[in-house]
């Protein structure tokens, strides 16, 4: 029998006040309410959540050599953080960019990423449907 994926899902910067910071924009719903939806809606992947506002131990985490793929909305370092995008592109673990609101249709320095280029690809606006959608990839 074939062990699940292990599947890190990271999120950045305030992403710890989902549910309470701008509602319209980002869900009235907290990350930790709709991560036990996700690990239902995917049985087959072994979903692990981490949450920081740390650059480096985002970078840390990005490091550990235990994933088979990572889902990550690196928030506001997206568009500041040579580090993360670094560490993207050293690692051989497959990343999945996403961001719950569509960051093009936003604030213009909120336009260019600085992780999309390294990554496998990336998922921009769905809400929180954006994880959902980038765990789907790591399905096949």
């Amino acid at each position: 029998m074939m062990r699940a994926k292990q599947i890190l899902i990271l999120n950045g910067p305030n992403l710890n006040l989902l549910g309470k910071r701008e509602p319209e924009t980002y869900g009235a719903k907290s990350f930790e309410e709709y991560f036990v939806e996700l690990k239902a809606e995917f049985p087959a992947l072994e979903l692990s959540y981490f949450q920081s506002n740390l650059e480096g131990e985002l970078v840390d985490k990005i490091q550990e050599p235990n994933w088979d793929g990572i889902v990550l909305n690196s928030a506001g370092y997206s568009h500041t953080s040579v580090a993360l995008r670094d560490v993207v592109s050293a690692v051989k673990t497959p990343v999945v960019e996403v961001h719950i609101s569509n960051i093009a249709a936003r604030e213009s320095f909120r336009h260019d990423s600085l992780i999309s280029p390294v990554a496998v690809g990336c998922i921009t606006g769905f809400g929180l449907k954006s994880y959902a959608l980038a765990l789907n990839y790591y399905l096949d």
